[in-house]
């Protein structure tokens, strides 16, 4: 029997893991090895670059779906640590954490499962991308709080843990620290209006299929999202 991993935000500078072990003893501990809230981002920022077991997979899905790679990595970071047996304490499973619902909606039968995880992760990270067009900050806040949440208060949802969600997956997505006062003030439901813009230019990745190398992001290969 493998690792039982769950994990929850117990503060608002770091989320923590809770391990069962086969042998029934428990761990806790943090997924980054900072201390503080911009600690955690610059570790966080040094993640865009993170080479994973995954790669191939993520490639060929992103390529399917139309999504920027980086994207997918940057999400992958934050909910799961790329730790496949990783289960939240709402239920959500796998690298992308899909909820059971979501795993319904995108024909996933098994959560864990590396390869049926990201199908769907990514799938939904499609769907949003063209549910808020040149918006990843609500994209992505959509992907932990759910359209209906970021629809209903049109931006991203006053929540803190969707907030301090956007700044950490953006921050891998950039490589650099991303938030702050000036810029979650604008992003915030209510507090402003200014339209912050993905930077799915910056992504050129390649991978090499059968029929050759295919280059993937770059800017309108995916979405058009402007740069930041």
């Amino acid at each position: 029997m493998g690792l039982a991993m769950v994990a929850w935000t117990a503060s608002a500078s770091a989320q923590v893991k809770f391990i069962i072990k086969p042998d029934g003893t428990k761990a806790i501990f943090n997924i980054s090895s900072g201390r503080g809230r911009q600690s955690e981002l610059v570790w966080l920022a040094k993640q865009r670059d993170r080479i994973s077991g995954y790669e191939e997979l993520i490639q060929r899905y992103a390529l399917q779906w139309r999504v920027d790679p980086l994207l997918v990595k940057a999400i992958i970071q934050v909910e799961s640590d790329f730790n496949p047996r990783c289960v939240s304490n709402k239920g959500a499973r796998g690298l992308m954490q899909l909820m059971p619902e979501t795993a319904r909606r995108f024909n996933v039968a098994q959560m864990h499962d590396p390869e049926e995880n990201i199908r769907g992760g990514v799938a939904y990270l499609s769907v949003l991308l063209k549910m808020f067009p040149d918006d990843l900050p609500r994209t992505v806040a959509a992907y932990n709080a759910g359209e209906n949440a970021v629809l209903r208060y049109k931006g991203i949802p006053p929540y803190q843990e969707t907030q301090n969600y956007v700044n950490r997956a953006l921050t891998v997505y950039y490589g650099r620290p991303y938030g702050g006062v000036s810029v979650g003030r604008s992003i915030i439901a209510g507090l402003g209006t200014r339209k912050l813009k993905g930077g799915f230019k910056s992504a050129t990745t390649t991978i090499t299929s059968s029929n050759g190398t295919v280059s993937v992001g770059g800017g309108s290969g995916f979405h058009n999202v402007a740069s930041r």
